[in-house]
């Protein structure tokens, strides 16, 4: 499961990132060359990076890579920072999932009256709906983290997410 996620996090953040390249490179391209950009760009990107984002966030749970305060770790016993890592990654898993859901409760909003980008009128709330559930995976990441750190993490490497 845990190789299933990696790689569809893996290929769905990566893929929106060469996008965002290829579309920069025409856009700059057709800018310089052709005098001509090409129309709603700006808001590709910006709907690109929403995949990016999101796409990752599950990715960087799930390996640890969240930014951590590891000052004090150093000086409290290994039962103390266990119980600390639990506590985080409980603490951090219930604001993902309420996030996810305030999202779910947006992206319906949206849905129902027919909320578009300004320029190239895409519907948000596909959007946002994708949000929500990677968001809800990263905090079931979590909640599994919370049970079972990965054995690289339970060392002390990163595990005080």
């Amino acid at each position: 499961m845990k190789k299933l996620l990696a790689l569809a996090c893996g290929l769905l953040s990566g893929g929106a990132l060469f996008a965002i390249m290829a579309l920069t490179f025409l856009d700059v391209g057709g800018r310089k060359l052709l005098d001509n950009s090409i129309p709603g760009s700006l808001e590709l990107t910006e709907l690109l990076m929403v995949i990016v984002i999101f796409g990752a966030l599950p990715l960087v749970s799930l390996r640890g890579e969240h930014v951590l305060f590891d000052s004090l770790d150093s000086h409290l016993p290994a039962p103390i920072l266990r119980l600390q890592k639990s506590i985080i990654n409980l603490l951090i898993a219930a604001a993902l999932i309420g996030l996810a859901a305030l999202m779910w409760k947006t992206a319906g909003q949206f849905a129902l009256t027919g909320e578009t980008t300004a320029q190239l009128k895409f519907a948000k709330a596909p959007f946002i709906y994708g949000m929500a559930v990677l968001c809800g995976i990263a905090g079931l990441v979590h909640l599994a983290l919370m049970v079972r750190p990965p054995p690289e993490l339970a060392e002390g490497e990163g595990a005080a997410l």
